[in-house]
């Protein structure tokens, strides 16, 4: 974890604070040119809409890089749980009692072929487990592992240990993952507008390896992981520990913060309890070039 961590939540990481006016004009990527201001006064043009950009990461900032179930079935098929049934294998106990036999049950073992469940029942499967109640405070609690192993055995119908860590090693690295379209060029241009950005995320400490693999974990200016903090939106604690590293670093306040995430009742109705804004990943904006449009003033040329 980079040395810059917070004081009193130690597992944030702030990047260095810059001097917002330190902005770069003219094109860079997109082939506009952005009409920036850090203030007032800046040749007329407005300044950004929102100082504050907090994002979600699992199904808004990543993607995944094929359909869950086709993976879990692929990474399957060298794996499952042998079929075992027993035959009743019947003995003579002698030849002076021939009408008596002693039975015994033989175990009769099929070598697994895998798992071989539908890929719509893994879907299925994967939905049920990942909505049902969780026992306790948090899904996940460092790596996550107690929480994923239930997911990927309810979707599956595998226990093999093997097969769940293979599963689990295989979303922990980068090539697993995706970004949206568009997403690398927004980023740039908020940061270089003098946006701060935040990730606000339900997801255990492989985040920090998946963030780096995809060459944007340096883009934010905070990045807040649930199983390190304590809290799961839409709790509303793990939104005001984003909110008061980037009130820190330029007075950002939620009322010029927008967070973006595609859950109603995580994202949405967390956020908005904190007095936050939130737009809906899939609906209120479908692309980064939304977010950008929305949180820049820009002009064609």
């Amino acid at each position: 974890m980079p040395p810059a961590a917070a004081v009193r939540w130690p597992f944030i990481w702030r990047a260095p604070a810059a001097p917002v006016a330190v902005l770069r004009a003219g094109v860079r990527r997109s082939g506009m040119r952005r009409c920036l201001s850090a203030g007032a006064g800046s040749g007329g043009h407005r300044p950004p809409a929102y100082g504050g950009l907090l994002l979600d990461a699992g199904g808004t900032l990543l993607q995944v890089a094929r359909p869950v179930a086709e993976t879990y079935a692929f990474i399957g098929r060298r794996y499952g749980s042998d079929e075992t049934t027993f035959v009743a294998l019947a003995v003579p106990l002698s030849r002076a009692f021939h009408r008596t036999y002693a039975v015994f049950l033989v175990p009769n073992v099929r070598p697994s072929t895998g798992v071989t469940m539908p890929k719509r029942r893994i879907m299925e499967g994967f939905k049920r487990a990942f909505a049902a109640p969780w026992p306790k405070t948090l899904r996940y609690q460092g790596d996550g592992r107690p929480f994923w192993r239930i997911v990927v055995a309810e979707a599956t119908g595998c226990t093999d240990d093997d097969y769940f860590e293979e599963v689990y090693q295989h979303y922990a690295h980068g090539d697993a993952w995706r970004l949206p379209v568009g997403a690398d060029t927004t980023l740039h241009e908020l940061k270089d507008a003098g946006v701060k950005l935040a990730v606000v995320s339900n997801f255990d400490t492989r985040l920090w390896k998946l963030l780096k693999d995809l060459n944007v974990s340096d883009m934010f200016d905070a990045i807040v992981v649930s199983s390190e903090v304590g809290f799961e939106k839409p709790a509303p604690e793990i939104f005001k520990i984003a909110l008061a590293v980037l009130k820190d670093q330029i007075g950002v306040e939620a009322s010029k913060a927008v967070h973006v995430g595609d859950d109603e009742t995580a994202d949405k109705a967390g956020a908005n309890a904190v007095g936050l804004e939130c737009w809906l990943w899939g609906e209120d904006v479908k692309t980064f070039s939304d977010i950008r449009h929305r949180i820049l003033t820009t002009d064609q040329q």
